[in-house]
């Protein structure tokens, strides 16, 4: 199983319900907003995702809607830096860490039962 790509579809999974609530939900984007600021005046020099998020959260909210669920690699390399940390209670995550892994699981069938040896000891995936 490709546990990059699992993570990959998690985030967006987390970030499609996310981008789902801006609208009824404006706080959510006004603490991203201030967190990034915070980000930013952290230090001399801002992190480029710092600067990257502070620019595309200026955007409108149908571009910020559309960037929390882009499958780009700039997309995919931002959200590993997200500002929407506490945006989801721990049961929303729990419940898309749970679904997505049970769809990517049936979507790959043949790598979902491989064993893998992690540390020495096998281990069974999926």
């Amino acid at each position: 199983m490709d546990l990059h790509r699992l993570a990959e579809e998690r985030s967006i999974g987390y970030h499609q319900l996310i981008a789902n609530r801006l609208r009824d939900r404006p706080e959510v984007l006004d603490n991203a907003r201030r967190r990034v600021q915070g980000w930013l005046s952290e230090s001399a020099t801002p992190p480029f995702y710092a600067r990257q998020w502070a620019e595309k959260l200026a955007g409108d909210l149908e571009s910020i809607e559309a960037l929390l669920v882009d499958r780009s690699e700039f997309a995919i390399e931002l959200r590993q830096s997200s500002p929407f940390a506490g945006a989801l209670s721990p049961q929303e995550r729990w419940e898309i860490w749970r679904r997505v892994g049970e769809e990517f699981r049936a979507a790959h069938p043949r790598v979902a039962n491989r064993r893998r040896s992690l540390h020495g000891n096998t281990i069974r995936i999926g």
